[in-house]
């Protein structure tokens, strides 16, 4: 298989822990796939997508990584952790204003990247053209800027994930069923990728934290094939490789309901795992309340993506359930 370049960033393979008790409960296996273990300033699953996505950085001779993201966005503080590591210049494009420097943001800081802050209107309909006139303004001043999408979630990018679909594999436990969040459908679109080219020997469901399938399914069936293409081979597929679960964006992005908040309460009491309020809590719930339903039957593996820096501006907000009677969220 033809692969793009890569760089090590990640601290990997990154274990695969059964839950125990949560799975005691439910009466099926759930395991957890510790992403958030790929490192201390990446933790998550974005530095997989930058070792392929920095990695062409450094090929066309980048001095500066400019991307995008929310202001709490887990992919703003790896490419900034990463281009410090790498001896690069970093330029944050951020949806929002903040009223305090608090969690990703302050880590943005602390490790030097420039930031514009943009209004979410503005942000929503001119990000693009935002990091674009950024670029014209680094040549301008002799640097060479490289763009990374939201997220890393293009096809490069996606290659972190076929990358950890392998390691998956090679960690010789089976599973029926791959679960994750999806926030721009790079992860899943890795992951698929995987499947495909290994024979289809899971079921992989990808769980959308804001939007639904509608607007998902487009994206990563383009990455697939964009991926497909890049590795010189025929980009049809079977698009029923593609599966998501609707229904547990709730709220919207980074918004969260005191169900959500008590759920991962109680999972951090149940099994000592943490898990964030804007992706990997309501996607872990998602993939219980589904178990429940009878939809995933079987050995299950839930890839945990990280963005546990996102707890701390949500902490006044968990307060609020951390003393509740424990009621049955889960």
């Amino acid at each position: 298989m033809n692969l793009p370049k890569c760089i090590s960033l990640a601290n990997l393979p990154t274990p695969i822990q059964p839950l125990e008790r949560l799975s005691a409960e439910l009466g099926v296996s759930i395991s957890v796939k510790r992403d958030d273990f790929t490192g201390m300033e990446v933790s998550g699953n974005k530095v997989r997508k930058l070792e392929f996505a920095v990695a062409l950085a450094l090929e066309q001779g980048a001095d500066v990584l400019v991307t995008c993201g929310g202001l709490q966005s887990n992919h703003a503080r790896a490419t900034a952790a990463v281009a410090r590591k790498l001896g690069l210049e970093c330029h944050l494009v951020l949806r929002g204003k903040p009223e305090e420097v608090e969690g990703n943001l302050f880590l943005d800081l602390l490790l030097g990247a420039k930031v514009t802050f943009l209004e979410a209107e503005v942000f929503n309909s001119s990000h693009l053209e935002v990091m674009e006139e950024l670029k014209r303004n680094y040549e301008r001043m002799g640097k060479k800027a490289y763009l990374l999408p939201m997220g890393a979630s293009n096809a490069i990018g996606s290659f972190g994930y076929f990358k950890a679909y392998k390691e998956i594999l090679s960690q010789d436990i089976f599973f029926d069923n791959i679960v994750c969040a999806v926030g721009s459908g790079g992860t899943q679109a890795g992951l698929v990728l995987g499947n495909i080219l290994h024979g289809y020997k899971h079921q992989v469901y990808g769980i959308p934290i804001v939007d639904d399938s509608r607007v998902f399914g487009p994206v990563v069936r383009g990455l697939v094939g964009e991926c497909l293409n890049l590795m010189g081979m025929d980009s049809a597929f079977d698009e029923e490789a593609i599966k998501f679960l609707d229904g547990y964006a709730g709220r919207g992005y980074a918004l969260n309901t005191r169900e959500e908040l008590a759920f991962i309460r109680n999972i951090a009491r149940l099994e000592g795992i943490l898990f964030d309020p804007v992706y990997t809590g309501k996607a872990f719930r998602g993939m219980v309340e589904e178990v429940k339903k009878g939809t995933l039957q079987g050995r299950t593996l839930f890839i945990h993506t990280g963005g546990l820096y996102g707890l701390f501006p949500k902490a006044m907000e968990f307060m609020e359930v951390l003393d509740e009677k424990d009621s049955d969220y889960l």
